[in-house]
C-alpha cells in the first residue's frame, strides 16, 4: 500500500529502522497500557456498571443513574472523593475554569507554580487579553511563579507561601511553550511542600497527561484536577465534555459553577453520550499507547534528520504531546498540512495560518478527526511565532501516524 501512495523503498526502511530501535520504548508504553486497562476494568466491576447505565436522561436529569455511574467510574480510577464528568463542558479550559469559578472567591491569592499557563488560560484569570469575565477582575490575585532552570522553584514558592494563598495551580503539559511536561513523581514533590507548607488547595490541570504514567496527580496527593474528555480519557468516542476529580466539597463547589447554586451535581442531563463516555474511557489506555507510539516514532525519525524534539527519543514521557521544531514557518505548515492530508476526515483540505479565538497569534491547526477539535485523534497545532514549534498530539491508529510522518518526509527526499 505504501508503495501504490508513492512512499518509495528509502523512506519506508527509514521509518522501519526507527520502529526497530523503538522496540524497547513500546514494550514499555504496552506495559502502562496494561496496567490502566486493568485499573479501569475494576473501577467498572466495582461500579457495578451495567447494561442499564447506557440509559439517557433529558430535562433537568435527576436520578440519572448513568450519569452516577460514569462519575462513580472516574472517581475509583483517579483515586477520589468525587468525580464530576458531563458533556457540558465545552472543553479542557472549561472544566478548569469551573474549577476555579468554583473554589475562588474575592481576595482569593493563587500561585501559579508553573509559570504562566498556556493562552487560554491566560485569558480566563486575565493574564492576558481583555475579557470583561476575566478572574482577576472579581478581585482574585494570580500570582506568577516563574520557572528556574525549566523546574518549578521550591525556594521560590516557599518564600511565595510566606503570605496567605488559598489555592497552588499547576499546568502538568507544556502547553505552547518549550518547557518540558511535569512528571508525577516531579509534582509529588511539590504538591506534598504545598500541603507541609500551608493550608492551600493543590489543583492539576491534568490535560493530555492521563493514562501517559502509572500514576496521576490525585493518587499523589492532588487535591483537585481537571481535564477534557476529548483528550486522554475520551478514548477517542467521548462526543463533548470534561472532568473534575478530587475532594468531594470542591469538585461539588465547581458543580455548583456548572449549575447553579444548590443545585451542584444532582442535575444535568446527559443528553444520549454516557455510553460513549464510558466506552471511551473503557478504551482510552489504548488510545493512549496508539498516541505515545505515534510520538515516539515522530521523534525518532525527525531527531536523526536534525530537528529539534522535546521529548527527545529516550526520554521519560508523562503526556501525550510531541514538540517539533522547525527552521522556518514554511517547514512548519507544510507538517501540519502533511497531518492533515493523512487524516480520515477532510483530508483533501489544506489548513492555512489563522486568528484563533483566546489566542494572541495567528495559529495553523490541522484536525482531521471524528470529533471536531478532539486531540484524542491525530492532530497538530502551532502558534505562528518564533521559534517555530508544531504540538502533535494523540492518535487513534499509530499507522495514520506513520502514513503522516511519510507524507512529511517525501517533501523533503
Amino acid at each position: 500500500m505504501y508503495y501504490s501512495l508513492g512512499i518509495d523503498e528509502k523512506l519506508l526502511q527509514e521509518v522501519k529502522d526507527a520502529e526497530t530501535s523503538l522496540a524497547p520504548v513500546f514494550s514499555h508504553f504496552e506495559s502502562i497500557c496494561e496496567y490502566w486497562s486493568v485499573r479501569i476494568l475494576n473501577a467498572f466491576r466495582e461500579a457495578h456498571v451495567s447494561e442499564y447505565s447506557f440509559f439517557s436522561s433529558c430535562g433537568y436529569g435527576y436520578n440519572d443513574d448513568g450519569r452516577s455511574a460514569v462519575e462513580d467510574v472516574y472517581s475509583k480510577v483517579f483515586g477520589t472523593e468525587k468525580a464530576l464528568v458531563r458533556p457540558q463542558m465545552v472543553s479542557g479550559t472549561h472544566a478548569i475554569t469551573l474549577g476555579l469559578r468554583g473554589v475562588l472567591r474575592p481576595g482569593d491569592r493563587v500561585v501559579l507554580a508553573t509559570g504562566l499557563p498556556y493562552d487560554t488560560m491566560q485569558t480566563v484569570m486575565g493574564l492576558s487579553g481583555n475579557s470583561p469575565s476575566a478572574l482577576n477582575l472579581y478581585n482574585i490575585d494570580f500570582d506568577v511563579l516563574p520557572l528556574k532552570d525549566n523546574h518549578i522553584d521550591l525556594e521560590g514558592l516557599k518564600d511565595k507561601l510566606s503570605k496567605p494563598a488559598k489555592m497552588v495551580y499547576f499546568q502538568r503539559s507544556r502547553g505552547y511553550s518549550d518547557r518540558p511536561s511535569f512528571t508525577v513523581d516531579a509534582l509529588k514533590e511539590i504538591i506534598d511542600f504545598v500541603h507541609a507548607n500551608s493550608a492551600a488547595i493543590c489543583y492539576v490541570d491534568n490535560c493530555y497527561g492521563e493514562f501517559v504514567e502509572e500514576s496521576e496527580p490525585t493518587l499523589v496527593g492532588a487535591d483537585l484536577a481537571a481535564g477534557s474528555l476529548i483528550k486522554n480519557p475520551g478514548g477517542g468516542l467521548a462526543q463533548s465534555g470534561g472532568y473534575l476529580v478530587g475532594k468531594a466539597d470542591l469538585v461539588e463547589l465547581a458543580a455548583e459553577a456548572l449549575t447553579a447554586p444548590g443545585l451542584g451535581s444532582e442535575v444535568g442531563a446527559t443528553l444520549n453520550q454516557t455510553k460513549l463516555v464510558l466506552q471511551g474511557l473503557y478504551q482510552a489506555p489504548i488510545m493512549v499507547l496508539q498516541a505515545m507510539k505515534s510520538a515516539a516514532l515522530f521523534a525518532t525519525v525527525l531527531h536523526k534528520r536534525g530537528y529539534w524534539v522535546s521529548p527527545k527519543p529516550d526520554e521519560k514521557r508523562t503526556d501525550t504531546v510531541q514538540l517539533l521544531g522547525f527552521n522556518q514557518k514554511e517547514d512548519l505548515i507544510h507538517f501540519c498540512q502533511a497531518i492533515q492530508h493523512s487524516s480520515p476526515i477532510d483530508s483533501f483540505v489544506t489548513p492555512e495560518p489563522a486568528p484563533m479565538p483566546g489566542y494572541e497569534n495567528e495559529v495553523i491547526m490541522a484536525a482531521g478527526t471524528f470529533v471536531q477539535g478532539a486531540t484524542s485523534e491525530l492532530s497538530a497545532d502551532a502558534p505562528l511565532r518564533e521559534p517555530y514549534r508544531a504540538y502533535l498530539q494523540g492518535s487513534l491508529n499509530y499507522y495514520q501516524s506513520k502514513l503522516a510522518l511519510l507524507e512529511f518526509l517525501r517533501k523533503f527526499a
